[in-house]
């Protein structure tokens, strides 16, 4: 099955400091900010929704197709994908721009300041995507270029082309008009607790509207698992239980591959969202999005040890 991944590519930049930000921030004179963080070190990781997901994807055995942007300095992120054998086709260079990069400074006491540049994420991806099969076709539209994330929904809708919804981060830029023309149509939203709320009150639909646009909802509460809500039935998905965690993030990311993987497969969607669970728990484990590893005895035996069923 042909799987389209749009969203982000990005160089998450990770630095640490050794104090707390309070220590350094007087409130009466926040009106006139003007700090320096010292940091420990910085570590460069590969991330962004799409490579993400792609990344999950690849341990999982499929070569999705990504839908993004990057810049000028993509060339190590490049080998990487190469060495994961994911394919390059849907990826625009963008001259004179870097690829997107987050910098992210972590205090002791967890508390992070995050500074984003959206660099070669400014454009769209402009990939043609006719004569696809609707019926051995499969997406997945993550946060990124706002008119990536527009212009692929209509036309995975026009080509009745199933795609899954995860508006993410970009929900605070998407006007309710717009999240309501996404999540019509689609087979699957997917967010979490806290992005489901800001749905709701941006659209002005509960969930029970919501579910009238798209099949399901699939709402992620991290340690304490997730959610599937259809019209039907609620199901609840409890966590697969890491090794070790190091690092949340990224685990939505892997969550989401685990969901299409598990929809390539033939499974229904209370599967597939176990299938989720499972990648999930092996994001957490390392300090970055695209560390983790795993083979696919590896992932079926830790699945089987949670919810009891196989790949079969």
């Amino acid at each position: 099955m042909k799987i389209f991944v749009s969203g982000s590519l990005a160089y998450d930049r990770i630095m640490g400091f050794p104090g707390k930000f309070s220590d350094h921030i007087l409130p009466d004179k926040i009106h006139i900010l003007n700090v320096c963080f010292v940091v420990d070190g910085l570590k460069e990781k590969y991330g962004g929704t799409a490579g993400n997901i792609a990344f999950n994807l690849a341990l999982l055995g499929e070569r999705p197709v990504i839908l993004a942007c990057a810049g000028v300095d993509f060339d190590s992120y490049e080998t990487w994908l190469r060495r994961h054998d994911l394919p390059l086709s849907g990826i625009r260079h963008i001259a004179k721009e870097l690829t997107a990069g987050a910098y992210i400074t972590t205090d002791m006491s967890d508390n992070q300041i995050t500074g984003f540049n959206p660099g070669a994420m400014k454009y769209p991806s402009l990939q043609e995507l006719d004569g696809l099969d609707a019926k051995e076709t499969l997406a997945i539209v993550a946060p990124g270029n706002v008119e990536d994330m527009l212009t692929y929904s209509q036309i995975y809708k026009k080509q009745k082309i199933s795609y899954i919804f995860d508006p993410g981060q970009q929900i605070s830029i998407l006007s309710g008009e717009q999240l309501t023309e996404m999540i019509t149509g689609s087979e699957l939203l997917t967010v979490n607790d806290y992005e489901l709320e800001m749905i709701m009150k941006d659209t002005g639909m509960g969930k029970g509207d919501l579910l009238k646009r798209t099949k399901a909802i699939i709402t992620t509460l991290g340690e304490h698992g997730s959610l599937l809500h259809t019209a039907e039935k609620v199901v609840e998905i409890p966590a697969v239980k890491p090794s070790q965690v190091k690092d949340p993030t990224g685990a939505g990311d892997a969550y989401r591959a685990g969901i299409i993987k598990g929809l390539v497969l033939g499974k229904d969607l209370v599967d597939a969202a176990r299938m989720g669970a499972t990648c999930a728990s092996y994001a957490v484990e390392c300090y970055g999005t695209q560390e983790h590893t795993f083979t696919q005895e590896e992932f079926w035996q830790r699945h089987e040890a949670t919810f009891g069923e196989s790949n079969s």
